[in-house]
């Protein structure tokens, strides 16, 4: 029994001191990667989230779905899906949820973070104080738990705000922006105008639930009572839930830091007068029997602070995809701005514009340029207001906070801050645990398989795709994207089905940009003479030869007269691809943009999602060589140029890879990547998805030495990353992978690295 009497003075707090290598303030996507990412590097953490549950955004609270540089594959940035802590946590939860709970989101990042034994967890536990012992140098944050009635004190050499209103960064005194910069300052066409608006706001979603009997709906007072003053209140739609109602934004003209809890309350307006009007305005028959089932009760926030670091990214840096020494992490998203009025404004409700391809984020973005030991992580990192519509959304957050994990312990290797560290290393070893950074090629001297000679039991060679009967109109220009090496352009046949005598036009196209995927340079065209028929041959035969290795667009223009036979072969690296739009993201098949804007004109062309976006069926002579054994060894983890990955021969059913020595090496661990298709978005919510697991991606596989014997046998695989670690190195020769399963494509294996410790 606990008994007090009273006291006269004040009492205080329980108080906890904690100390650590790094304090991580935010447990949003970005918070999360980066104390994993620190915690597997060594370091000891504490990650403060002022939320019951991770993830943010993405969390159960506000029910976004993640996505990054893929942008719902409505752009041309082929295989770009962010690598590292990020992918492991979208391919996992794709294998576990690819329903699209949010709660098993919750869930997942839960046990991700508590897995890692140097992760000190806070929960509901919010920053509110920093100290620092110099104007330049924070020494610690204080936080208070609600739940526990605690005070936290917590102490640290270095800190990252991933807090996303940048609480740790003000408070410390940190240079910041909020709003948009004038056209003038970096040269931005599309800097918007003061009528525009200079912030994004905030939105807040609902679900709602069929019960299969009538349920009746009395609006709360404070609900809205003309939902006609949403313009586009005519795109509302009871079949519509979570964040399809993206839209459903508002604070853009107030103070996105202070006046959230306004914001919300107008969002809660919105919200039930909305669902007001779906049961209560007799426009929708089919809601007689849904109720409201969740409502969120945090707005999820777009903008606020931005805070300046030693360099900060602007609209050209994307547009031009211009490279950068110190490039830690890759951006795709397009340049995606909301009128500040959002749901209120007659202005449509986003302008996105996006890039020809992906773009380099630098290191010196995700540090502040004038708090000396604090990293910036997630959606405050230094970069314009045209920029920030590119980099705020949370796979590219999470990616680049990735870095900051990486860059915080090689603070602590070297003894250095966060604006001293040595980048050659740093990209090493982001690269080592998953990064992709476009341009960067992975040079590791310590991995033994750069000195091995590499065979296979087979590699493929694409010379046909067998036709499967199926076909598909060409009611849109299509295209094989295919990876053709250096020298003479094989001669590639297609088969049709002609209705009527017509003329055909073909082309081959590529990137203008070495390792882009936006056809925008025609090297040969033809116009075939076609008559009617079944399955006939459309051959595209260029006098062409290529200096490097490269993807191109072996093209059939639209021609509604014309099918064409489509296989059901699937190798990784090689794609089908059509000029069309995706309505979430583009407003047409082709970008447009207003003149002055400085930015590109092009074309879409896109895959379609397994189960649909079959290749064509086809012929090539001579047959394709992209997909030798040497590849897993180039320090390339996927396709690029080329595919970067071993694929086994279609009818090889014991598919093994070798490396070999001259004399015996010490080999204690092995990493391995398969390809979990970095072409797929894994949307983590509300999408919903036909596959749990990639169909390239090895399942079942062993590691043997030179004698045959079994250093490791692994069943079940789903994940990008294996890493194999041996208990007792062992001298061998030679190391072999065999591969026993897949989940239903050939294999195919993007890298092998060895390492003697």
């Amino acid at each position: 029994m606990i008994r007090d009497t009273g006291s006269s003075g004040i009492r205080k707090e329980v108080s906890v001191e904690c100390k650590a290598d790094l304090a991580v303030a935010g447990g949003g996507l970005a918070g999360v990667c980066a104390a994993i990412t620190a915690a597997r590097a060594g370091m000891d953490v504490v990650l403060i989230q002022d939320r019951p549950v991770l993830g943010g955004n993405a969390s159960s609270e506000v029910r976004l779905w993640v996505l990054g540089a893929t942008s719902h594959m409505g752009n041309n940035n082929r295989w770009a899906r962010e690598g590292g802590v990020i992918d492991e946590i979208l391919v996992e939860n794709m294998h576990r949820n690819p329903e699209g709970n949010a709660l098993l989101v919750d869930v997942l990042l839960l046990e991700k973070v508590t897995a890692e034994p140097r992760i000190t967890l806070l929960l509901n536990t919010a920053v509110h104080e920093v100290e620092k012992s110099g104007p330049e140098t924070i020494s610690a944050v204080r936080a208070w738990c609600s739940q526990n009635s605690t005070a936290y004190t917590v102490r640290a050499p270095l800190f990252v705000d991933a807090s996303g209103d940048g609480v740790v960064g003000f408070l410390a005194g940190a240079a910041f922006r909020m709003g948009a910069e004038s056209k003038e300052e970096f040269g931005e066409g599309f800097a918007p105008e003061k009528e525009y608006g200079e912030l994004l706001g905030h939105s807040m979603y609902f679900y709602s639930k069929d019960t299969g009997r009538p349920v009746q709906y009395t609006a709360p007072e404070f609900a809205l009572k003309d939902i006609s003053v949403i313009p586009r209140y005519r795109d509302i739609k009871a079949s519509d839930s979570g964040c399809r109602f993206w839209w459903f934004e508002y604070g853009g003209r107030l103070d996105t830091v202070h006046d959230t809890e306004k914001i919300k309350w107008e969002l809660w307006r919105v919200i039930y007068g909305a669902w007001d009007y779906i049961k209560n305005s007799g426009r929708f028959p089919e809601a007689e029997t849904m109720t409201l089932e969740w409502v969120g009760t945090i707005p999820g926030k777009r903008e606020s602070r931005r805070f300046e670091g030693d360099y900060i990214l602007t609209q050209s840096d994307l547009v031009e995809q211009r490279r950068h020494a110190d490039a830690v992490g890759v951006g795709g998203w397009a340049m995606d701005l909301h009128p500040a009025d959002g749901v209120y404004s007659a202005l449509s409700s986003c302008t996105q514009w996006h890039s020809k391809g992906t773009y380099q984020i630098p290191y010196r973005c995700l540090y502040s340029r004038n708090i000396t030991n604090l990293f910036l992580a997630g959606r405050i990192i230094s970069v314009s207001h045209v920029a920030f519509g590119s980099t705020r959304v949370m796979a590219t957050c999470a990616h680049t906070a990735q870095a900051v994990g990486m860059a915080a312990a090689l603070c602590r290797k070297h003894g250095v801050r966060p604006a001293a560290v040595p980048m050659k290393e740093l990209q090493r070893e982001l690269l080592k645990a998953g990064q992709s950074i476009p341009g960067v090629r992975l040079e590791d001297a310590e991995d033994l398989a750069g000195q091995a000679e590499i065979t296979a039991s087979s590699a493929f060679v694409l010379e046909e795709f067998a036709p499967s009967g199926e076909t598909i109109a060409l009611d849109a220009s299509r295209a094989m994207l295919l990876p053709v090496g250096a020298g003479p352009v094989p001669v590639v046949r297609f088969l049709a089905d002609v209705e009527e005598a017509t003329r055909l036009d073909v082309e081959i196209r590529r990137s203008a940009r070495a390792g882009g995927f936006t056809p925008d340079e025609t090297l040969f065209r033809d116009t075939l003479t076609l008559k009617p028929g079944k399955a006939q041959p459309v051959e595209i035969l260029a006098p062409l030869a290529l200096e490097e290795p490269a993807y191109l667009f072996f093209t059939l223009l639209r021609n509604p007269a014309v099918r064409v036979h489509l296989s059901d072969a699937r190798v990784s690296g090689v794609l089908s691809v059509s000029q069309v739009m995706n309505a979430a993201v583009a407003k047409g098949a082709r970008q447009e943009p207003p003149e002055g804007t400085g930015i590109d004109s092009f074309e879409f062309w896109l895959p379609a999602r397994r189960p649909g976006g079959k290749n064509f069926a086809l012929q090539c002579k001579p047959g394709i060589r992209a997909f030798e054994p040497e590849s897993v060894a180039n320090g390339l983890a996927r396709p690029v140029s080329a595919p970067n990955a071993w694929v086994a021969a279609l009818d090889d059913s014991s598919p093994r890879l070798a490396l070999r020595w001259g004399a015996a090496q010490e080999i204690h661990r092995i990493d391995l990547v398969f390809d979990t298709d970095y072409d797929h978005p894994m949307e983590s919510v509300l999408w919903g998805h036909p596959e749990r697991d990639m169909p390239f991606c090895v399942r079942d596989y062993r590691v043997l030495d030179d004698s045959g014997r079994v250093l490791a046998e692994v069943r079940g695989n789903h994940q990008t990353r294996n890493r194999v670690v041996l208990e007792t190195a062992v001298k061998t020769a030679a190391v072999h992978l065999e591969v026993l399963a897949t989940h239903g494509a050939p294999a195919a294996l993007f890298e092998v690295r060895c390492y003697s410790k």
